[in-house]
C-alpha cells in the first residue's frame, strides 16, 4: 500500500528529476516562467502587507503577515514557475550527473533575472494605481520602514538571514514534493514560509519586490512622513546601498542555503552511496 507521500529519498529523486526538466526547456520559456514566479512572490508580499500595515501591535503584525506571505511560493509550486531560490536545489541534479554546472549556473542567472523583471513590475503597478495611498499613505510608509530596516544589517548578518531563509524556504519546496495532493502541498508550504517571514529572515526575490517599492515611495512626501522614519535611513534608502550591502549578501546566503545546505547535504544523505 503506497503511503499518502513520498519518503526523503522519493522526495530527492523527485527534485532530480524535476532539476532535469527546467533544464531541458528552452531559455525563453524559462526567463517568462522566472518573470511569473517574481510576480507571485511580490504578490505575497504586497498582499501581506496590506493586510497588516494599519495593526499596531508588532508580533501580531509579524503573524498576520506570515500568515498571508506563503500564497506566493504556493502559486509557484503548484503552477509550476522558475524561482531563482528554490531552484538552488538543481545541486542535486549536479551532484547526480543529470545536469552539468554550468546548465545549473546558466539556469540561475536567467531565472534571477526574471524574477527581477517580475518582482520589480509588481512594485511598478502597486505604486502606480495608488495602492500605497491606502490609511493615507500608512501602507507606502511601511514599505519604507521595511526596506530601511533590512538595510541596518551589515554584510555579514544579511549574508547568515539569507543563508537561514533558503533553508526554510528549500525545505518547503521539498515538502511540497513530497505531498501527492494540493491540500497536502499547499499545507507543506504553509508553516515553514510563513516561519521565515516572521523570523524576519531575508529573500532575495522578496527584496526585489520591498526595496524597488520602497525606493519608489520614497519621493512622495506622505509615504516619508507616515514612515516617521530618520533622515538618515532616507538617505540611505538607494539602489546602490540595495545592491551591494543587500541584495548581494542575501543572494550568496540564499545559494548556500538552498545548493549547499539543501541541495549538497540532503542529496548526500539519501544518494551517496
Amino acid at each position: 500500500m503506497s503511503t499518502q507521500y513520498l519518503n526523503p529519498n522519493e522526495i530527492v529523486d523527485y527534485t532530480i528529476k524535476s532539476g532535469v526538466t527546467k533544464i531541458n526547456k528552452s531559455y525563453f520559456k524559462v526567463f517568462l516562467s522566472a518573470i511569473m514566479a517574481g510576480i507571485f512572490i511580490a504578490i505575497g508580499a504586497a498582499s501581506s502587507n496590506a493586510a497588516s500595515f494599519s495593526i499596531t501591535n508588532a508580533s501580531l503584525a509579524k503573524v498576520i503577515t506570515g500568515a498571508v506571505f506563503p500564497v506566493g511560493l504556493m502559486l509557484i509550486v503548484i503552477i509550476g514557475a522558475d524561482l531563482f531560490t528554490s531552484n538552488c536545489l538543481l545541486s542535486m541534479a549536479v551532484l547526480d550527473k543529470k545536469i552539468t554546472f554550468l546548465s545549473m549556473l546558466k539556469n540561475l542567472i536567467i531565472v534571477y533575472s526574471g524574477n527581477f523583471v517580475g518582482a520589480f513590475t509588481i512594485a511598478l503597478i502597486e505604486i502606480t494605481t495608488g495602492q500605497f495611498e491606502a490609511g493615507n499613505g500608512a501602507l507606502g510608509g511601511l514599505h519604507i520602514i521595511i526596506a530601511s530596516h533590512k538595510l541596518d544589517a551589515s554584510f555579514m548578518q544579511a549574508l547568515l538571514l539569507g543563508i537561514l531563509c533558503n533553508i526554510v524556504v528549500c525545505g518547503a519546496a521539498l515538502i511540497m514534493y513530497a505531498g501527492k495532493d494540493i491540500a497536502s502541498k499547499l499545507l507543506g508550504c504553509f508553516f515553514p514560509i510563513s516561519a521565515f517571514i516572521i523570523a524576519g529572515f531575508q529573500h532575495s526575490i522578496a527584496n526585489m519586490y520591498y526595496f524597488p517599492a520602497a525606493i519608489l515611495a520614497k519621493s512622495n512626501i506622505d509615504f516619508v512622513n507616515a514612515s516617521n522614519i530618520s533622515a538618515e535611513h532616507l538617505e540611505n534608502l538607494t539602489w546602490k546601498n540595495f545592491f551591494i550591502n543587500n541584495l548581494i549578501p542575501v543572494t550568496i546566503g540564499n545559494i548556500i542555503g538552498g545548493s549547499i545546505i539543501m541541495g549538497c547535504v540532503f542529496w548526500y544523505l539519501n544518494k551517496k552511496k
